[in-house]
């Protein structure tokens, strides 16, 4: 199932009118079963302690150390009976339009490849480890769940207010990159993170970047890399106020405003921030030099 892109412009032949595809579990070969387990080791050895309580309840109640790539179908049935969520395969990234009516109707696309052996540390396209393991434990979280339906449906009405950027960088900040400040002391929930052996580490033990408290429209002025680590991660209190922010924001207006405001770039702390921890910013001079 290997392939050089996933990224697709057009349904490929013989594929669903909404992009889904059959997984075709029984044809991963034993090379990616064995790539899956030396992942998913290698991460659930680093993560206790580090990523949130709600990403580790998931991890265990969804069954996940199971050896080898997960079923789709036993995975879907589980989150069905927890939240309400499946998981359905797709052949890799598909436009907004689709992505955002799956999630809106609480289906979470997921790419039905893997990584080769040596892609362990880095890829670009998010293959079925990290859309399975960085993302699925979270759907598993009632409210965290009921987040990304509401992401989906507001991505629908985006789609007609040309906000797609604000909004993408909503779910890069959140979805993929969020931070959670609990009782114990900072914590992974962005699957961008939990699914990276070096960003699990440096998201909360480097220096170099700033860590924000979550401003829902601070996070929508603010680019992000995705060639990198990132250089501001921004921290929610709860899971519960994220959703509630979400659910309670008239998007509208607050494009139309954020479109009158320059964007912020990757590294800026600006002088209303609520600054956790203000970072060196030198992974971001290395990365320059």
């Amino acid at each position: 199932m290997n392939q050089e892109t996933h990224v697709v412009d057009a349904p490929p032949p013989g594929i669903a009118g909404d992009w889904t595809v059959a997984q075709d579990w029984q044809h991963y070969t034993p090379e990616e079963h064995a790539t899956w387990d030396t992942l998913f080791a290698r991460q659930a050895k680093l993560l206790p302690g580090r990523a949130s309580n709600a990403w580790l309840r998931g991890l265990d109640v969804l069954k996940l150390s199971k050896p080898g790539i997960p079923d789709f179908a036993e995975l879907s049935d589980r989150l069905m009976a927890l939240t309400g969520w499946q998981v359905v395969a797709v052949p890799g990234l598909v436009p907004d339009d689709v992505f955002f009516d799956h999630m809106a109707n609480r289906r979470f696309v997921a790419g039905n490849f893997i990584r080769r052996p040596d892609q362990l540390d880095y890829l670009q396209e998010p293959d079925v480890f990290h859309d399975v393991f960085g993302h699925v434990p979270m759907l598993a979280d009632p409210v965290f769940a009921d987040y990304l339906a509401a992401y989906g449906r507001g991505g629908q009405r985006a789609l007609g207010l040309d906000a797609l950027k604000y909004l993408g960088r909503l779910y890069w900040y959140t979805v993929e990159f969020g931070l959670i400040a609990e009782p114990e002391g900072l914590r992974i929930y962005g699957s961008g993170i939990v699914s990276s052996y070096a960003e699990s580490r440096f998201a909360l033990d480097d220096p170099s970047p700033n860590r924000i408290a979550f401003d829902i429209a601070r996070v929508m002025r603010t680019d992000y890399r995705i060639d990198d680590f990132q250089q501001n991660y921004f921290v929610i209190p709860s899971f519960d106020e994220l959703l509630r922010v979400t659910v309670e924001s008239d998007f509208a207006p607050l494009y139309e405003a954020l479109k009158a405001q320059p964007d912020i770039s990757v590294g800026v702390v600006q002088s209303d921030d609520i600054v956790l921890s203000h970072g060196t910013q030198a992974h971001a001079r290395r990365g320059a030099a």
